[in-house]
């Protein structure tokens, strides 16, 4: 994309904690940009003023030559092909591995609230009730649910399939939410970025 930052320019030491993968092939990068945007989409879900807080992270990693500023930051993630506003670009490799170090950072400071709502889910299956019984299970839920619906395209498969059930669509705010703790664990960052390679890599 025409917003990446070149290999001669500054890179964040940072970068360096996760492996270098090529994106390569469109099946790998289609995969891979749609779960980081989502995995964003969730934090948004979990925490107020969350935009806000990822460009106060760009700024505390120094990864302003890769993420100049907030117009930026919402390019890359429209490279979600569920997007309405799905922009048809491919991530760089130092693109994603700041996507993703930026959840994994904004992740941490909610680790105590998601294992909460995991808590919660794990009780309200125990007794056999909806998860949407639960107070702060269903204030997330709603607010994921808002986010999806007014970001993705309901024109693409997948997404309407979403659209039609807020039970696929709260199932899939939970695995995001699963997603984010395991981002928090040890290595958790290291195995997620990981995972977005799996099939991908020889």
């Amino acid at each position: 994309m025409s917003d990446s930052s070149s290999p001669a320019e500054f890179k964040p030491v940072i970068l360096d904690v996760l492996p270098d993968f090529p994106i390569s092939g469109q099946r790998c990068a289609v995969r891979l940009q749609q779960r980081i945007d989502l995995l964003l989409l969730a934090i948004e879900a979990l925490e107020l003023g969350a935009s806000e807080q990822m460009l106060e992270t760009i700024q505390q990693l120094q990864f302003q030559e890769i993420i100049r500023n907030r117009i930026v930051l919402w390019r890359l993630r429209c490279t979600n092909p569920w997007r309405r506003s799905y922009t048809r670009g491919t991530l760089t490799l130092p693109q994603a591995k700041a996507l993703v170090i930026i959840a994994s950072y904004r992740a941490k400071p909610l680790t105590v609230q998601i294992r909460q709502l995991l808590l919660a889910e794990q009780q309200m299956r125990n007794k056999g009730l909806p998860v949407i019984c639960h107070f702060l299970l269903a204030e997330y839920l709603d607010q994921f649910r808002a986010h999806f619906q007014s970001r993705m395209n309901p024109r693409r498969a997948k997404v309407s399939v979403y659209l039609a059930s807020n039970d696929e669509l709260n199932e899939l705010a939970l695995f995001l939410l699963k997603q984010l703790l395991f981002c928090t664990g040890t290595t958790g960052m290291q195995r997620f970025w990981i995972s977005l390679f799996d099939g991908e890599v020889a």
